[in-house]
């Protein structure tokens, strides 16, 4: 989840994660083909999907379109989305319902749908990024411009996406509007490339972690008994985590999640053992769920 006040680059960042995502396997690949085909949405001569799918459905969707149906059951952009990007683009316009919908396929990596004389389901094992404005007017967080909403409207803007479904999200960012001198300077930056490869090498980390566990190949995907024995915590880190947790009044999901980006941030450090620099990094990543964030 990104929230951020306009122009801020929360669309830009969230388009410019597939070109940092690893390659996709051949079983990915075809994987994604097959969802394609069976939607009709293979264009021309292509016989092979291999770029990973980035989605961004318009906040006017419907919960069939977005998670699948119809009379004969069609996959929706969740499945579309497999192996992919899912972007949903100013996350409290969509309808509560259907975002809320989205809560069992977050979890299971997966959509049933059901119908009287049978059932189909289809994988959704997709990246879900959301970006909000802080607020209607958009400039709650903004660091020169005034907001005119009012600590009540702003907190009901943010109750448009209930508690459930941002404990399901790894992170929350506060994304800040870039400087005139930052935009003009001529300084290097890091690129795409550099960041894909920084990835990979995490990924592959990964996979040998879970070579004896093929139904699993990131930690994303861990349950919470693996959790317990793949991310392990020193004392100091212990300690850090558990005031995060009572200051916070982070739920037991949230912990897992926390403990899963951390065992990814030190994965791309090439760190074989989580440090309590990952820890406090990844609880850094839970904004929303700091008390009185909106006031």
């Amino acid at each position: 989840m990104m929230i951020g006040p306009p122009g801020a680059g929360k669309t830009m960042m969230a388009k410019r994660l597939p070109s940092i995502l690893p390659p996709m396997s051949l079983k990915e690949a075809l994987e994604t083909t097959k969802i394609h085909s069976v939607a009709g949405k293979l264009m021309g001569k292509v016989s092979l999907i291999s770029q990973r799918p980035f989605r961004a459905p318009h906040h006017s969707v419907s919960s069939v379109a977005l998670l699948g149906g119809g009379a004969v059951p069609q996959p929706g952009e969740i499945s579309l989305a497999h192996n992919g990007v899912l972007f949903l683009d100013e996350l409290p316009e969509f309808p509560r319902h259907v975002v809320e919908a989205m809560r069992q396929p977050l979890e299971d990596r997966q959509i049933h749908i059901a119908r009287a004389k049978f059932s189909v389901e289809f994988p959704a094992n997709f990246m879900l990024v959301a970006s909000m404005n802080p607020c209607p007017c958009g400039f709650y967080t903004h660091p020169e411009k005034d907001c005119t909403c009012g600590t009540e409207l702003v907190e009901k803007y943010l109750n448009k996406i209930s508690g459930p479904l941002l404990d399901r999200m790894d992170l929350h960012v506060e994304v800040s509007p870039m400087r005139f001198e930052q935009m003009t300077s001529n300084q290097s930056q890091e690129g795409s490339w550099a960041i894909r490869e920084r990835v990979i090498r995490g990924r592959k980390m990964q996979e040998k972690r879970f070579e004896k566990f093929p139904q699993f190949h990131a930690n994303a995907s861990m349950p919470s008994p693996m959790v317990k024995r793949f991310c392990s915590l020193d004392t100091s880190s212990q300690h850090l985590l558990k005031k995060a947790m009572d200051h916070l009044k982070l739920s037991a999901r949230a912990y897992d999640r926390i403990l899963k980006v951390a065992r990814t941030i030190a994965d791309l450090d090439s760190a074989s053992e989580i440090a309590s620099q990952h820890v406090a990094e990844a609880i850094t990543y839970r904004s929303l769920d700091r008390e009185n964030w909106a006031g």
